[in-house]
């Protein structure tokens, strides 16, 4: 079930006022259109669908698959959303696709909490690619201790959204057990007073495991790179289907 910040409507329509800075995703973009020349790409946890807009809007053809109805809405109304594909739903109702690239931006690979999902999610991704197609994604380097940084004081903050009025919201971390970090995302809305929480948990897994993660679904060894708008606190995989058929182990 997702977490009420993303499947809340009121939520929704105001998460992209709220985090503006899509930067980050210039670097998927380029490594998607320019390293890889994708011409399809499957968007795992599309959210309200920028980056997959933006891909459509360069000629990609694009699916765009997310759980949370609410933010799949906002997305299907942004300009230039009918050239892409989206799906409400999770990877393990995925339809047959042969797709170039598979791409789960900001903190999408880690919220797949349990052992099982995570390698259900990634022999989805690797059924949905061509042979020699691309699992592209990133997860934070746990021993960087981002969560140490999520707290109300480091993150408070007041947008006035357009037709809304003033939004208030912040990330207050709330239970460290082992690789999962747990948070609240209240959101205020000052113009009724209407609060609405939302609890949300991320594994950290560390960069081996996710490697051997990879490798026991059939991937070919990962690429690792730094993140680029994030350096020294996540890293960004580069996950290739092999081109001859191999059997996942």
């Amino acid at each position: 079930m997702p977490d009420a910040i993303f499947d809340h409507p009121r939520l929704a329509e105001v998460y992209d006022p709220l985090d503006p800075d899509r930067s980050d995703l210039d670097e998927y973009e380029q490594i998607v259109t320019d390293e890889l020349g994708a011409g399809s790409v499957l968007d795992v946890g599309c959210g309200t669908g920028t980056f997959a807009v933006l891909l459509a809007a360069r000629g990609v053809e694009v699916v765009g698959l997310d759980p949370a109805a609410a933010s799949v809405a906002v997305a299907q109304a942004k300009p230039g959303a009918e050239r892409v594909t989206w799906l409400v739903g999770t990877v393990d109702a995925l339809p047959g696709l042969q797709v170039d690239a598979v791409t789960m931006t900001a903190n999408v690979a880690q919220v797949f909490l349990g052992d099982d999902e995570w390698q259900a999610t990634l022999a989805a991704a690797r059924r949905a690619l061509r042979p020699g197609g691309t699992l592209v994604f990133e997860a934070r380097r746990p021993e960087d201790r981002a969560w140490e940084r999520w707290t109300k004081e480091a993150s408070r903050q007041v947008v006035a959204v357009p037709g809304v009025g003033e939004v208030e919201d912040w990330v207050q971390v709330t239970a460290v057990d082992g690789e999962l970090v747990t948070f609240e995302s209240p959101t205020i809305f000052h113009a009724d007073g209407e609060r609405v929480d939302s609890t949300s948990t991320l594994r950290f897994r560390t960069r081996a495991a996710i490697e051997d993660s990879l490798r026991t679904a059939g991937f070919d060894p990962a690429e690792v790179r730094d993140l680029a708008y994030a350096p020294g606190r996540s890293w960004l995989y580069l996950a290739r289907r092999p081109t001859v058929a191999t059997t996942a182990r």
